[in-house]
């Protein structure tokens, strides 16, 4: 009788733990499927950045889950509350997919952008691999120049910048 009370409270504690750990996934925007890697420290060490020498690129995503067979990053981006992806986060991301193309010989259809009210799934698509490959020129181009104008786009990405106080070109 005890055995059987046991296995009873076992099983009530596991479907409650399943439970519990399924919504806080949900909660968290994770896509179905099993995380092959976390860069959030929480769950186990850290991993090493995914590299690739042909790319000359490093990264970290904060997870990558295997979902229908295909390896998907996803980037957390807690604090963001918008509509609407910003291009920087969606240009992370597909520099997330490419180097997981070479890291796991296999190209990703799409990756997942999660903000703080909000899950894009995010197609990585041929144009999108080209604009993160031409920007990635421009980048390097930018480091070998002497002088490069500030990117003065976003008034709240300049309202929060370093440089603000002695910027002459500042926006708000």
């Amino acid at each position: 009788m005890r055995w059987l009370l046991l296995a009873l409270f076992l099983a009530l504690a596991g479907l409650v733990f399943w439970s519990w750990s399924r919504r806080q996934r949900l909660a968290a925007g994770m896509p179905k499927g099993r995380v092959v890697y976390a860069d959030t420290g929480a769950w186990q060490r850290c991993e090493r950045p995914l590299f690739s020498p042909r790319y000359r690129l490093a990264g970290k995503p904060d997870y990558l889950v295997e979902e229908r067979g295909c390896i998907v990053p996803v980037e957390v981006k807690p604090g963001r509350d918008s509509a609407e992806p910003y291009e920087g986060d969606v240009l992370q991301l597909a520099a997330y997919c490419l180097l997981v193309e070479g890291q796991y010989g296999q190209r990703p259809r799409y990756g997942y952008l999660k903000y703080s009210q909000a899950v894009f799934c995010i197609d990585y698509t041929h144009s999108l691999r080209q604009l993160l490959l031409d920007r990635l020129d421009t980048m390097r181009r930018d480091l070998r120049a002497r002088d490069v104008p500030p990117n003065h786009t976003e008034p709240r990405r300049c309202l929060r910048c370093g440089h603000r106080r002695v910027c002459r070109e500042r926006l708000a």
